[in-house]
């Protein structure tokens, strides 16, 4: 019922939109396209989605196996029930099926998806804060965006950094949430508090994977640049560095499907500066592309998933 009332809601936002812009301009803009563009902009799914799967090799403990293409499988098939599952249910569903497959042990392979996704989400607020610092428009929304975006990569820093923080965030996170929520924050600190010991352990480690993040997600940063260069659209990269990490983050706001709507409405609203509505619009759905691509990719992978999926959600029954 959630997952329809998102994309419903979804619609919703696209309708108004497309109400909003001269649609027939939206087609001129694929049409007269940089097609040389186009297709290196688009074909960038595929490093990205092989430098992932490389840093998913390099998070699993030494003595364990996980070939390349295995790794590959498991981003696709993620990228899949991503797009499906609720509160992207497929990452975790990624943990589990690491675990069935004796890749790891016991809670181990939550806390390593949990630090694959704190590493991502932090490596994206860390170009945002430097775009947003650098971008010169800002007015007194952009300050509070700006103030927002700082806070949330401190608050991200500590809680990978300090035990002790990351004890006390749990703690009053259980204290306020409902108690729905309570039982899955307990099962987070648990499996927080062992990638801690597990990831603090080899610093060298935690550096190739902490940087190698910090690339992903410029390479995803670049990608929508190039984006805006293959619809013939102009956007200083720097200020590219600020505006796309805040449509992908008013994405991830637990209101549509997949991030459709609230995406594109972002995109609309923070590149007015720099083109009009039809060319945003037509980012909005490349900028879809990006997790559309992954995910038919995985497609061939998906049946040993779904097995997965059902054990979840067997183990949460019981």
């Amino acid at each position: 019922m959630k997952r329809l009332i998102s994309i419903g809601v979804s619609l919703i936002i696209l309708a108004i939109i497309y109400s909003k812009i001269d649609f027939p301009k939206l087609i001129e803009v694929f049409k007269d396209c940089d097609r040389l563009w186009m297709v290196i902009s688009l074909g960038m799914v595929i490093p990205l989605t092989l430098i992932t799967s490389w840093r998913l090799q390099q998070l699993m403990p030494s003595g364990s196996r996980l070939g390349f293409f295995e790794a590959n499988r498991l981003i696709l098939a993620a990228s899949v029930l991503n797009m499906v599952l609720p509160s992207k249910m497929g990452d975790i569903a990624k943990a589990y099926f690491m675990k069935q497959r004796g890749h790891l042990a016991g809670s181990l392979s939550l806390s390593l998806v949990i630090f694959e996704k704190a590493c991502d989400m932090l490596s994206l607020l860390l170009w945002c804060a430097f775009g947003l610092l650098l971008y010169e428009q800002k007015d007194w929304l952009f300050w509070i965006m700006t103030t927002a975006v700082g806070i949330g990569l401190v608050m991200g820093i500590f809680l990978l950094a300090s035990r002790k923080f990351a004890y006390f965030f749990f703690l009053v996170g259980k204290r306020f949430a409902p108690k729905k929520i309570r039982s899955k924050l307990v099962k987070m600190q648990e499996s927080w508090g062992e990638m801690h010991d597990y990831f603090w352990r080899d610093k060298n480690q935690l550096l190739k994977i902490t940087s190698t993040s910090i690339f992903i997600w410029f390479l995803h940063l670049l990608q929508i640049w190039f984006f805006i260069l293959a619809l013939n659209a102009w956007t200083p990269f720097v200020a590219n560095l600020a505006l796309s990490p805040l449509a992908i983050l008013a994405g991830l706001l637990p209101l549509t499907f997949a991030g459709v709507g609230t995406r594109d409405a972002a995109l609309v609203i923070f590149y007015q500066p720099y083109f009009d509505a039809a060319t945003a619009a037509a980012l909005g759905l490349l900028c879809t592309s990006r997790y559309l691509l992954p995910a038919i990719g995985g497609l061939p992978f998906l049946g040993q998933f779904l097995s997965t999926v059902r054990m979840m959600k067997l183990e949460r029954e019981e």
